[in-house]
């Protein structure tokens, strides 16, 4: 049982990298620089989402499975990709 639960978590793991490269890949595109840039942001941001929502006592995540954290991920990626967007404004 502990071996599925690492198998998982490392799914888990690839998953919300994936989900952070795109993100970010897409979010450098719209912008038109500092491609990697946003796709570190967004790496960063999809793989902290749901520890911080964890640590907020949010723990609903647990429950909803893979689709769910993919989808708390990609929210909280987009939102900090934004904010960072916003920051460095245009050139």
């Amino acid at each position: 049982m502990e071996a599925l639960l690492d198998a998982i978590g490392a799914v888990a793991l690839i998953l919300l990298t994936a989900i952070g490269l795109g993100a970010g890949y897409l979010a450098g595109k719209i912008a038109g620089r500092n491609m990697a840039l946003y796709m570190v942001v967004g790496v960063v941001a999809a793989v902290a989402t749901p520890f911080l929502l964890a640590a907020l006592g949010i723990g609903i995540l647990a429950a909803g499975g893979l689709l769910l954290l993919a989808l708390v991920s990609a929210v909280g990626a987009l939102v900090v990709l934004a904010l960072v967007r916003a920051l460095l404004g245009r050139k």
